[in-house]
């Protein structure tokens, strides 16, 4: 295992284990169990993104400034994956600035850290969104990534923002959505399909269709019983 793995082995791990125990200390504390509480400054919810950014702030100060060496630079990154699940595990405030974690709009926030999770996935078994061959140049480079973010941009825009997004580290992934229906409420569809099509992509994509993605984000987005004196995570 290169460095370069090793460091996004050490990022993703963190990432994903904050994630976990976040998820996990929120529901308690929704719950009204354990010793756990929400914080508060001056009788205002610190929410945990707050943590997240600092330690973002910090580790990328440390890491332009010093630029460490091992093992440093591994702590640098268990620290990054740290405050990146503890900043994206709360996306959906950000998106809505409102307080809407438990809400049906806070699933974006699990859908944020889920496909940040792929995306480091896949750097850590190599995919790369520009990988070319040497004699290919800066030609062949321009070409390659322009060719993959139009497919990706392609799939976004019918509506396939989860598939899109990975599909700019797995071009093929992204090739083969790009000429798939588009979802009926999407851009593409709303712009491009006659009657027709559209009746085949609500046909395809009826109200109410839960996809795989959808049963994965229920995992952790459901929202727990909330206790007798209530508290917002």
């Amino acid at each position: 295992m290169t460095r370069h793995h090793a460091i996004v082995g050490w990022m993703l791990g963190s990432f994903l284990v904050t994630f976990l125990v976040t998820r996990a200390i929120t529901r308690a504390i929704r719950r009204g169990r354990g010793p756990f509480r929400n914080a508060s400054l001056a009788g205002v919810h610190v929410h945990h993104q707050v943590y997240g950014i600092f330690l973002l702030l910090g580790v990328g100060t440390a890491e332009f400034t010093y630029r460490p060496e091992a093992p440093w630079v591994d702590v640098l990154a268990v620290l990054f994956g740290a405050g990146a699940a503890l900043t994206l595990d709360e996306f959906a405030l950000w998106l809505h600035l409102d307080d809407v974690y438990w809400t049906r709009q806070g699933r974006s926030s699990v859908d944020a850290v889920l496909v940040a999770f792929v995306i480091g996935a896949l750097l850590l078994v190599g995919a790369d969104p520009f990988d070319t061959q040497p004699e290919d140049g800066a030609l062949g480079l321009a070409l390659t990534v322009a060719v993959n973010l139009t497919f990706a941009l392609v799939t976004i825009l019918k509506g396939r923002t989860v598939l899109g997004v990975i599909g700019v580290f797995v071009p093929l992934l992204a090739m083969v959505a790009a000429f798939r229906l588009a979802r009926p409420a999407s851009p593409w569809a709303r712009r491009r399909y006659d009657e027709r099509r559209l009746a085949r992509a609500r046909v395809r994509f009826p109200p109410g269709h839960r996809s795989r993605w959808d049963r994965l984000v229920d995992l952790f987005a459901a929202a727990p019983p909330v206790s007798d004196l209530p508290r917002s995570s």
